[in-house]
């Protein structure tokens, strides 16, 4: 069996060059822009926006924000059922599944005649649920097929482009969204939204069929013995990498969806208006492709990871700054912090996705990512519910210290900062040999960017 530190000695030495992807990833890169037209639609701000036009407390908004990842536990059932029925189907059947219930979510703002807005909120989680279920099982098979396709030596540059490829997709179908919506939105206008999310799915199922399939044979699909789970979790570099990726998800999950909420109760902002400044987030992670391109490969997973936490946990301050009063809501710190908030997400995800490719061996791949996923996604999914009960229960609070206020957006904020630290903490213990360090790594930035020139200033040792 091949391991994580095995795998990492094989590692192209330090180049300018990368080798060039296979044929084939182009389709993928493909279908990953045109499920990036469709999902944002339906999990992401205009969701968050229509459930709160129909009264959803933040404990509701968490609830929605959690269910995608929170669903992604059925891919460890699921697993097993890969190697038979094979990653191209699988992947193809739920995806085909879901986009069912896209279309039924764009039918619920047309009832508006029929139901009350509770009725209709209760109509839009149980559709929701019913699509993240299907999108949970089948996304069992993605990382698995991605991981057979893509050679070692270029995850990361393909990593790279996917994100790309995501981040201006998204950014593209936000800026139509917000188009939609305008400042004062009709059930209408949220029912063509999410219809058009529907269609995009559809055109993704016809990219997809594109992608070349490849054998998961090595997933034991006729083996009768019962999964070693403990033995899987054990796994000393595995486990590491699944402990950082509970502490990353705690910190991050729900802080999209609560940022979208503030803008909205807080800073009174209109439906069209946060929906622009969250497009900012989109620009932050196809920004990353520059920021990237072959470092990853070169460089390691670990210094990104690093990087990209400091990164988080200014945000984390900038917001919480803005939500006590110590900074006024000006346009472009709110359109700044979106923008880093992507370009970090970004980084953070390739990375993750790149060290785990690594980490996890080829007999029982789809065992060991099925549990990758679902550590993290789990605590995505939990930590919103939490923290939205939080915002619900400080509601009433407010105090001012040094003319900073005290409430309950200020210190859900600040307690992620927190969370933060401790994700820091836990990526330094990660196992990869052959990484960098994230002085090297902003080194070579610097000396590709336009302001190579203050090279000459840093620090020599």
């Amino acid at each position: 069996m091949q391991t994580g530190s095995e795998i990492s000695k094989t590692s192209p030495p330090p180049s300018g060059h990368a080798a060039p992807l296979p044929p084939g990833v182009g389709s993928a890169l493909l279908f990953a822009a045109f499920n990036a037209l469709s999902f944002p639609l339906v999990v992401g701000s205009p969701m968050i926006l229509y459930a709160k036009s129909l009264g959803a407390p933040a404990t509701v908004l968490g609830i929605i924000a959690g269910m995608m990842p929170l669903l992604v536990i059925f891919q460890i059932p699921a697993a097993k059922h890969v190697g038979r029925i094979g990653y191209k189907r699988f992947v193809y059947a739920g995806w085909g599944v879901r986009i069912i219930f896209i279309f039924g979510l764009a039918l619920v703002p047309l009832l508006g005649g029929l139901l009350n807005t509770t009725a209709q909120l209760a109509l839009v989680l149980l559709l929701l649920f019913a699509f993240n279920l299907s999108r949970g099982i089948s996304s069992c098979a993605w990382l698995p097929w991605i991981t057979a396709l893509v050679p070692a030596t270029v995850r990361g540059k393909y990593l790279a482009r996917d994100a790309a490829a995501v981040n201006l997709a998204s950014f593209v179908i936000t800026l139509v969204a917000a188009a939609c919506l305008g400042s004062a939105p009709a059930p209408w206008q949220f029912a063509v939204l999410f219809a058009l999310s529907g269609a995009m799915g559809a055109t993704s199922l016809i990219v997809l069929k594109q992608i070349p399939d490849v054998s998961a044979g090595g997933d034991a699909a006729k083996s009768s013995e019962p999964v070693p789970w403990k033995e899987i979790a054990s796994f000393p570099p595995f486990r590491q990498l699944l402990l950082f990726n509970v502490a990353w998800a705690a910190a991050v999950g729900g802080l999209g969806a609560f940022t979208v909420a503030w803008l909205k109760s807080e800073a009174q902002m209109s439906e069209a208006q946060v929906l622009l400044l969250t497009s900012a987030a989109f620009l932050g992670g196809l920004s990353s492709l520059w920021l990237l391109g072959t470092r990853l490969d070169r460089f390691g997973s670990k210094p990104v990871l690093f990087f990209a936490l400091l990164l988080w946990f200014g945000i984390a301050a900038g917001w919480m700054a803005l939500a006590g009063g110590a900074l006024q809501v000006q346009i472009w710190l709110v359109l700044a912090l979106q923008f880093f908030m992507g370009l970090a997400t970004a980084l953070v995800n390739m990375a993750n996705v790149r060290l785990a490719m690594a980490t996890v061996p080829v007999m029982g791949r789809s065992h060991f990512f099925a549990l990758f996923s679902v550590a993290g996604s789990l605590t995505l999914g939990i930590a919103p519910v939490l923290w939205g009960v939080l915002i619900d229960a400080l509601q009433s609070v407010r105090w001012e210290t040094h003319g900073f206020v005290w409430n309950r957006y200020s210190i859900f904020f600040a307690a992620v900062a927190g969370v933060f630290v401790v994700a820091m903490w836990r990526g330094r213990r990660l196992h990869e040999p052959a990484a960098a360090q994230m002085e090297d790594l902003l080194r070579d930035v610097i000396e590709q960017s336009p302001f190579r020139m203050w090279l000459r200033y840093w620090p020599r040792s």
